[in-house]
């Protein structure tokens, strides 16, 4: 897939807000400082279209953009290390929640890790989460390019041990660097994939 077109539609907290459309709609989500805004723009080839910031936590809102005419990208609001009072992270966890739970377009969430850790709680609970919900998603191992490549192949054996400790099988994976555009055709090609069964 060849992104040609990718624009700022809406930013809101309010489920029902979100644009009125039958596109499909593929979210991305993470720990809040696994590089999410990075990676949302090696996808789209745009330096600024989703805001990268030095603290962790910057996306507060659900952020629609519409990619090609033809389908949503959603940047969802981080969870876990976000600098924020407790009352903003129920506030969180209560629009994220009904994001997944009442959008009918969504078809995929991209579920970002930082492949440079062991397997986190965190991380653990939001895919064991997605999954009792019946949640369709994808994992996409962040900064690649930040270990040598035996000891990312070792992290990501780690994670797919654990994962297999509760799971019948893995969900599909991506290894990526926004820094050199690793995994970036294999995750747009997915998408093509499953935008060509929509139709």
């Amino acid at each position: 897939m060849k992104i040609k077109t990718s624009t700022f539609v809406v930013s809101n907290s309010d489920v029902a807000k979100c644009p009125v459309s039958h596109l499909p709609e593929y979210a991305f989500i993470g720990r809040s400082n696994v590089g999410k805004s990075s990676l949302i723009n090696m996808l789209t080839g745009r330096k600024n279209l989703a805001k990268v910031s030095g603290k962790p936590g910057k996306t507060r809102l659900i952020n629609h953009f519409l990619i090609n005419d033809n389908w949503h990208l959603v940047d969802l609001p981080g969870y876990g290390y976000a600098k924020v009072s407790k009352q903003e992270k129920k506030t969180f966890q209560k629009y994220i929640t009904a994001y997944f739970e009442k959008r009918q377009q969504l078809v995929n969430t991209f579920i970002l890790v930082d492949c440079r850790h062991e397997p986190q709680p965190i991380d653990l609970e939001f895919l064991e989460w997605m999954g009792t919900n019946a949640i369709p998603f994808s994992i996409v191992f962040t900064k690649a390019d930040k270990l040598k490549p035996e000891a990312l192949d070792r992290n990501i054996a780690a994670y797919k041990a654990k994962l297999m400790e509760t799971w019948v099988e893995l969900p599909p994976y991506f290894i990526t660097s926004s820094s050199n555009k690793t995994g970036r055709d294999e995750i747009l090609n997915y998408i093509q994939s499953i935008n060509d069964t929509l139709k």
